[in-house]
Order: structure tokens, then sequence, then C-alpha cells
């Protein structure tokens, strides 16, 4: 290594960064690194490049396994032209990219650049594109993953918006389209880089971001347990873990989780963590539009993906930004053949003219959509609150779930008690000598007839009501039955989702 390399690497070190090398070398099985384009080097001329051309140049490629499974990568180095992107960097992650589509193997991106190489001019945003056109190639192909640690601003910031997963670092790490000078020139607003593209900022604010991870370390083994949850390709299935846990565990526990009072929350973290094999939840997005949890489990070894309400958070209501995160979640498990689990408590949409000006019809209906289309086993629990409109979105027997399960607690109806008996007993009301007394009245008598699974069950929207403790036996027994599943869409070019 020359005296200048060397400086560059204790320069990444001092910043908190481990290197491209490194990184490839926490995230990979020992030992099984192939590297692809070692001897590459640049072409261009000009402003003194052409008297410094680093073989390899600024990015490192190849293959290599994770717990004995293929995966491709690219590692942008910016220990070399600050991991800055020019032709030769595109032609080798270019090449990478096509080499795991041909293969069906994963593709995970290492991002740590100063963007495009201003020497090379348009060259280097043409390479940019050709990166970008291969992403949306692959999608719903190859699972793709994106680890952001360290610069990642302008253009490049797109090809990992089109991937699956996004990794970023604490402090170490920022994405934005322009930066925080660009900003104060031309809107005078003062930010600082961490406010602006930071972790926090991006896993709280847009949801680009959908896990945080403390430092490189970190976030090299959290890539590998994701990995473990998805299949290979959208020709395969997840990979199959022998579970410790009991397909037959009931938890007590369950029977007495939901509240007496139906405006008291409660944790669905906790419910999932009860039904799923050893509690084993990976939640996905959980900083971003808390109300609306999604993750992976197993069930009895075999992967699932879990979208359920969140009482803790907005009561468990629908918003936009909750409606976004299950469709794009939803869309994934089905484009990768994992099974969907659906836990519902939900009173309705968010209600609030920023919710309705900002377009919770048409963010809402993402996640219609996203329900209606799939084709993988879907099986729904409701919990408690399926109210309206919110009740069909989340996974119905309307929009063809397979199997609908509901507890004894289930509430299911167009509305809550209170808002039924004020529309329907609107005029009764009025003419009350006691109002408040036929008011409860009238909402008991409602709850006694519709704020229960029966009625549904009766018409065969539920299919059984099941105590608590019994969900995780009959989850896996419905997947089970469901394992061979096979339903095709219309034939079509695509459809058209409200996006």
């Amino acid at each position: 290594m020359t005296p200048a390399n060397q400086r560059a690497v204790d320069r990444q070190h001092d910043l908190g960064k481990l290197t491209a090398r490194e990184r490839i070398d926490l995230l990979l099985d020992k030992g099984s690194f192939q590297e692809l384009d070692l001897f590459m080097r640049h072409q261009a001329s000009g402003f003194g490049v052409e008297d410094h051309r680093p073989a390899g140049d600024a990015v490192i490629t190849g293959y290599g396994t994770v717990d004995g499974r293929t995966v491709f990568l690219f590692a942008e180095d910016f220990t070399t032209y600050g991991g800055s992107l020019g032709e030769a960097v595109a032609d080798k992650i270019c090449k990478v990219m096509d080499l795991a589509m041909e293969n069906g193997a994963p593709l995970i991106g290492i991002k740590d650049s100063g963007g495009a190489r201003i020497q090379e001019g348009v060259v280097a945003l043409h390479g940019y594109g050709r990166i970008f056109e291969r992403n949306v190639r692959a999608s719903g192909v190859i699972p793709q993953v994106s680890v952001i640690m360290g610069p990642c601003a302008g253009g490049a910031v797109y090809s990992p918006a089109m991937t699956d997963f996004v990794y970023q670092v604490e402090e170490t790490s920022h994405l934005f389209i322009t930066g925080p000078e660009v900003i104060k020139t031309v809107t005078g607003e003062d930010v600082t880089m961490e406010e602006l593209g930071g972790a926090h900022a991006h896993a709280t604010r847009s949801g680009v971001t959908h896990f945080v991870v403390p430092d490189d370390r970190s976030a090299m083994e959290e890539v590998r347990y994701l990995l473990s949850f998805l299949p290979q390709n959208n020709m395969e299935v997840a990979p199959f873990f022998t579970p410790i846990d009991r397909p037959d565990r009931m938890d007590e526990q369950l029977t007495t989780i939901i509240p007496d009072s139906p405006n008291q929350p409660y944790d669905m973290v906790d419910v999932v963590a009860s039904i799923v094999d050893d509690g084993e939840f990976y939640e996905v997005h959980e900083s971003f539009a808390p109300n609306l949890i999604v993750g992976f489990a197993r069930l009895d070894g075999y992967t699932i993906g879990v979208v359920g309400n969140q009482p803790a958070a907005l009561a468990g209501t629908l918003d936009i930004d909750a409606s976004t995160k299950g469709a794009r979640f939803v869309r994934f498990c089905d484009a990768f053949n994992i099974p969907l689990v659906t836990f519902v408590d939900v009173p309705g949409f968010l209600p609030g003219v920023g919710q309705e000006h900002n377009g919770i019809i048409r963010h809402g209906a993402k996640l219609l959509y996203a329900f209606s289309e799939a084709t993988v086993p879907r099986v729904t629990v409701i919990t408690r609150k399926a109210y309206g409109g919110a009740f069909l979105v989340m996974n119905s027997r309307a929009v063809r779930a397979d199997i609908v399960f509901a507890w004894p607690t289930a509430e299911i109806a167009v509305m809550g008690a209170q808002g039924a008996v004020n529309i329907i007993h609107r005029k009764d009301l009025r003419e009350a000598d006691d109002a408040e007394s036929e008011r409860r009245r009238l909402v008991d008598e409602y709850e006694d007839r519709f704020n229960n699974p029966y009625v549904a069950a009766e018409r065969g929207y539920v299919d059984d009501v099941i105590e608590a403790r019994e969900t995780r036996p009959r989850l896996i027994r419905a997947l089970s039955m469901l394992r061979n599943k096979r339903e095709a869409m219309p034939p079509r070019k695509h459809g058209n989702i409200p996006l």
C-alpha cells in the first residue's frame, strides 16, 4: 500500500468508517469472496486524471456466499477518487448486476461515494442511468439491498431508492438530492447534513431508510440476518429453518392481551412475538409510520411477512405513510413468494384536512391494490376493531384473503358504536327525554348486535372464531394447507397502481 493510500485508509478509520474490503470481509462467509475486474482502469483524460489510474478504480465488485448461499455485491471505495463514479466504475457495477440477474442471486450495494466523477462529465451521468435501468429490470426478480455507509448525493440516491431495502449507518452516512449549501443558497433554509439526510431523518420522516444501524460492523451483521428470511430469487422460496418452537404451542398471555376498554392500546408487536417461532420478529421500517407494523418472522420454520395495525400508535389508524409502507412491503412479499399474515385492529383511516388534501384516498388505495393483486398465501387474524373501509383494505375476505380468523374480541362493523348510533338514531336522540341515557342504551344494543365476529362469520366473511391462545397452531395449519396455492392474475402487461 502506498503512503497516499494508507493516508486515505487512515482518514476513513478516523471518520469511524471501515474500508470497502473490510466491509466485504464482514458481510461474506470467510474466504468466499471472488473479486471481479481487479485490473480494470479508467480510460479518461483531462484535469490530470490520466496520471492517476489505480487498478480496480473506485469500486470493488464480485461474488461470495452468505450462510453458504451466493450473493453478488459492489462496494464503493471512498479511499480511491472519493468513491466517485466514472465510466469504469459504472462498467464494473453493471457487469456484477447483470451476473446477479443471470444467476438469480441477491445483489448487495455498499454505498460510500462522492457522487459522479466531475472530470468525466456526462459519461459519468450516463453510467448512473445504466445502473438505474438495471435496478428496475432486477426489481421483483432478485432481492436488492442497499447499505448507505457514507455520502450518497445527487442522482446517486435513486439507485438505493429503487432497491428493496435500505440500511443507513448513524452519523457517518447521508442521503440527499441537494446538499445543505445548495439548499441555503436557493431557499434560504439552514440545515445540517445530519438533519437533512442522516439516518434518523430518512428512517422517521421520509421513509427512504428501512433500517438504522449504529456502525459498519452492525450493518453487515444485519444484512446477513435479513438475507436469512429471503429467497435467492422470484422463482424460489425462502430457506427453511428447523424451529426450536413447537407448532402446537399455545400462549395463554394472548387471552388477556386485549384490554377491557376498547379505547385502551396494546402492543401488536407483543402479539406477533407471542405467535411466531421463538418470538423472533425482524421489524422493517420500525421508525416510519409506527401505526402499522411490517416485518419478517417464521412459522414452523417457514418465512412469513407480517403486516399489522399498531394500536399503540395513532390508535392503529391507517394514514398516508402507513398505507404506502404497507403496500411496498406486501408487494415485496408477493414478488418473492413469501406468505402474508395480517393482524387487524383498525378503527379506520386517520381523519383530517391534511390527510385528505395530501391524498389519503390515493395512498390508501395503494395498500388495497397491493393486497388485492397478491397471489401468495394470505391469512388474516382480526384481534379487535375492524371498521369500515380500513377493514376491507387490511386483507379482508372481500379482497380474496384465503383464510380469515377472528378472536372473540373482534368487532367487525361499518364504524364504532358511538358514531353509528349518532347517525342511525339522530332523530330519536333529539326527541328523547334523557338523550344521554337513551344513547347508552342504543350503543349497548348496537354493540351486542354488530361489535362481534359472529355476524361476519354467519356470512362466511370470517372462516372461524378462534381463541387467542390457539392462533399459532391455527396459522401453521392454515399456511401448511396453502403451501401449494396457485393463483394467476388476468393476462396483462402490468396493472396501474395508484402512485
